[in-house]
């Protein structure tokens, strides 16, 4: 088949359509001036790499010639990666949810030649697919006027500011105790007590909600809420949602009980999970968050890391055509292969002899804990789970013979952000040093071959980085950055943070509101300039830079960081308290100033490695310097170096200076 103009593109999502019979174009200028031209509606189709149902929808419409016929015939056809514009895919998906329509991928949106959307939907069958091209290419013949008409409204809807479709206004009343208190308790109103997280269908894990919950727990000496946040990472971990052989989350799960997922694996997910169970580790001490942060770790050097430090993007959902045969496994298969230790195993995860989910097939799903199983096997726990290790590397190394699913190898900076997050959470736990070195390495990278000029670029791929960052890139990374600094205390990551933070300031910034601009207005014209304010499966990129904002207010003594970040929380206050479950981290950051934040200067011989023991035991809400030498750090200055303390300061006020990690600990405050 003779390739399409996708032929030249590096997305892989782009590349897997660039022989179809369409006459696809990537979103630019020649695509778009052509509608214009031809007087053609532009049917504009996003996806991404790793979607299930848009392979389908390929195979069963893109890659049909009667289905491609029309489509070339009527229509300027585009296709765009979500992963590389995820700009372009908020506009449409928005779009999509003002026409009342259910959002999703394959996403499908039909725009007039001006860019403006006047139809759309998610996964089309071919049969319905092909009428609705049928009626859209005689709509736009005979009823031109009726769909511009309709367009300038959906057109209109997607330009209003936010402050007006959400009814935003400054709220400078004080942030209190009882406020959060009861945010928190709203929010878990929706918990599940069978089976964790939220009583929702499908399930995502959402880690802004647990991480704000976990930190609300330690602050406000809350052991039962803390239980729960525990409750739902067990069971999250237990579930066929995450890979029990080697590691790794998949996206969600399809059911309430974390069980069958669409398989793919986001590299996003997994940096936010590793933090959050890296996290739980360290405030119970239960080694089976230790566990889930030791293999995903694992699987994402073996799978995810490129050889230049930094991590790919996804894993598909798909192998041999069909979704999850990678990671599923008949009864027979794993009986021959097991033999004698099948019984345990089977028992251990739920397998049956006619599948536990479609075609005869078995999901590993934990269906007990190891100290049961091995009581029940007449073993210690601690031998049980040797015994379990063996088990799966003779699984693994028999896995390993299929075909694999396909990855996605570009290198996004946002999400390297996140890993890098969950990475430097996982040695403050842990301790293990190659965490710290996986960490420092793909913040270089993203230093060294993603910022050119001061500014960041998204996507990275054949030696090239490309595509301008968005917001939600330039808050990840410079989160990571911050927390790069935390396990090495070299304060190169501190000014990098700084920098990028600047060019936001700059470039991103609308003043009328104090809410940061997705893009950059000024790289590329668009039918809207979108602001993100809730926070989904990753945090809302305004949500991430006002915590950026506070935290390096505080490392750099910056009210001009200070203020604007207050701001942002201000504005949010009164949506927080009516949607708590859609503004977990906003929820987080407003805990931060209900309970003021620490700023902790560890000084003089050993200043790194006490910081780092400081640091080993999860405490939220704080920013931390040290230095056994000279340092510019606002935060470290006119303390003396001669001896070992640590400096404990609220507000530029220091409590008096301690020796002992214990004592330093017992100068932070609680909630209430």
């Amino acid at each position: 088949m003779k390739a399409n103009k996708l032929i030249n593109s590096k997305s892989l999502y782009l590349l897997q359509h660039a022989h179809n019979p369409v006459d696809w174009y990537p979103w630019g200028d020649e695509a778009l001036q052509k509608a214009k031209k031809q007087q053609k509606p532009l049917l504009v189709s996003i996806g991404y790499s790793a979607c299930h149902w848009c392979h389908v929808m390929e195979k069963e419409s893109f890659e049909n010639q009667e289905v491609a016929d029309l489509m070339n015939k009527d229509f300027v056809c585009i296709k765009i990666d979500r992963e590389e514009r995820p700009d372009l895919d908020n506009i449409y998906m928005e779009a999509v949810q003002v026409m009342g329509l259910q959002g999703g991928w394959p996403l499908n949106v039909f725009l007039m030649p001006d860019q403006k959307p006047f139809y759309g939907g998610t996964y089309f069958p071919k049969d319905q697919w092909m009428k609705v091209l049928s009626g859209i290419s005689t709509a736009f013949v005979k009823q031109y006027k009726a769909l511009n008409e309709s367009a300038l409204g959906f057109g209109n809807s997607l330009n209003r500011s936010l402050t007006e479709k959400y009814g935003l206004q400054s709220n400078d009343s004080p942030f209190l105790a009882n406020e959060i208190i009861t945010i928190a308790r709203e929010l878990m109103e929706g918990f599940d007590p069978q089976w964790g997280g939220m009583s929702r269908v499908p399930k995502f894990p959402m880690p802004a909600i647990w991480s704000f919950l976990l930190d609300m727990a330690i602050l406000n000496q809350d052991k039962e809420l803390g239980k729960k946040v525990c409750f739902t990472l067990e069971k999250i971990g237990r579930g066929g949602i995450y890979d029990q052989l080697t590691g790794g989350f998949c996206r969600y799960s399809v059911d309430g009980e974390w069980f069958a997922p669409h398989f793919e694996k986001m590299l996003y997910d997994n940096g936010q999970l590793l933090s959050l169970y890296a996290k739980a580790f360290q405030y119970s001490q239960n080694g089976y968050f230790k566990e889930k942060v030791v293999e995903t770790i694992h699987w994402l050097e073996n799978e995810m890391l490129d050889s230049a430090g930094a991590f790919y993007a996804a894993l598909d959902a798909d192998s041999e055509g069909k979704e999850g045969k990678f990671y599923t496994w008949t009864f027979e298969e794993l009986q021959t292969l097991l033999k004698d230790d099948f019984d345990w195993f089977a028992s251990l995860y739920g397998i049956k002899k006619n599948g536990n989910w479609e075609s005869g097939e078995n999901i590993l799903f934990q269906q007990k804990n190891y100290f049961e199983m091995a009581e029940s096997m007449g073993l210690s726990e601690a031998d049980f789970q040797q015994k379990l290790k063996v088990t799966k590397r003779k699984l693994i190394e028999y896995r390993n013979q299929r075909e694999r699913p396909g990855l996605d190898d570009k290198i996004i900076s946002g999400w390297n952000g996140w890993v890098i997050d969950g990475l430097s959470q996982a040695f403050l736990a842990l301790g293990n040093v190659t965490y710290k070195n996986l960490a420092n390495s793909a913040g270089e990278f993203i230093w060294q071959r993603m910022v050119k000029g001061g500014e960041l670029f998204r996507n990275f791929k054949g030696g090239e980085a490309y595509t301008s960052a968005f917001l939600e890139d330039y808050a990840a990374v410079i989160k990571a950055y911050i927390s790069l600094y935390t396990i090495t205390f070299d304060p190169k990551w501190l000014y990098r943070a700084e920098q990028l933070l600047e060019r936001v300031l700059e470039r991103f910034l609308d003043k009328s509101d104090s809410l940061f601009y997705f893009n950059d207005p000024a790289v590329e014209q668009l039918i809207a300039d979108k602001k993100e304010v809730f926070d989904n499966v990753i945090p809302a990129s305004n949500s991430v830079m006002a915590r950026n904002l506070h935290q390096l207010g505080l490392y750099f003594y910056r009210d001009k960081y200070l203020n604007q970040a207050e701001k942002m929380i201000q504005l949010i206050q009164d949506l927080l308290r009516k949607e708590p479950s859609f503004l977990a981290n906003w929820a987080n950051f407003y805990l931060e100033k209900t309970t003021p934040t620490a700023e902790i200067a560890v000084t003089g011989p050993g200043a790194e490695e006490k910081a780092l023991a400081f640091l080993a035991g999860y405490r939220p809400n704080l920013v931390i310097s040290a230095s056994s030498g000279d340092s510019k750090l606002p935060l470290l200055q006119d303390k003396p170096m001669i001896k070992s303390l640590f400096y404990v300061c609220f507000n530029k006020s220091c409590k008096q200076p301690v020796e002992e990690v214990a004592d330093a600990l017992n100068q932070l405050p609680y909630l209430s």
